[in-house]
């Protein structure tokens, strides 16, 4: 029993504590970073368990997450309670004003497009109904990449002459003598 009262390092009050002292000592007008208030608490209390950067900052994390501290341009501050909150990046929402109290709120509308129906008869194939143009001749849009045969020019008849560039006429080398 008097091993265990020896190992025992001295008691140290909660995290939430020493980082409000801390903030409260260093008194900075911007607040203070993670890394002062770190060496604050280890100069005041000394003896801190092996891993205080890690409880440090879950403690930073969960008392920004709860609205404790401020967290501004990479410091932490108390929060002043007449101050007002300040306002993040983006437009802000639209207010809500009060709903009067005889509607009843409906659920809201599931995201997507609704399922099938599997007990549903299937239905019929819709007639395929040709449109009338407005006035003039032409039909509306572009015109179709194959048109029907009826209106298709026959194909050009051929001549004797084959299309394209004529192939490069090669020249054959002849051996020449050369007398002296």
């Amino acid at each position: 029993m008097a091993t265990e009262e020896v190992n025992k390092p001295p008691s140290l009050p909660p995290y939430p504590e020493m980082i409000f002292r801390a903030i409260e000592a260093l008194n900075s007008e911007n607040g203070s970073n993670k890394s002062t208030i770190s060496k604050y608490i280890e100069s005041t209390y000394g003896n801190l368990p092996t891993g205080h950067s890690s409880l440090l900052t879950h403690h930073l994390n969960m008392m920004k997450a709860s609205g404790e501290l401020v967290f501004w341009k990479n410091n932490y501050m108390k929060r002043d309670p007449t101050a007002p909150p300040r306002r993040g990046r983006g437009r802000p929402p639209k207010p809500k004003g009060p709903l009067p109290p005889s509607s009843v709120l409906s659920p809201p509308k599931p995201r997507g497009r609704p399922p099938k129906d599997p007990n549903a008869p299937p239905k019929p194939p819709k007639p395929v109904q040709m449109k009338v143009s407005s006035g003039t001749g032409k039909a509306r849009g572009r015109p179709r990449k194959f048109p029907l045969a009826t209106t298709m020019p026959s194909p050009p008849t051929p001549s004797g002459r084959p299309r394209g560039r004529p192939p490069k006429v090669k020249t054959s080398l002849t051996e020449v003598s050369v007398q002296q």
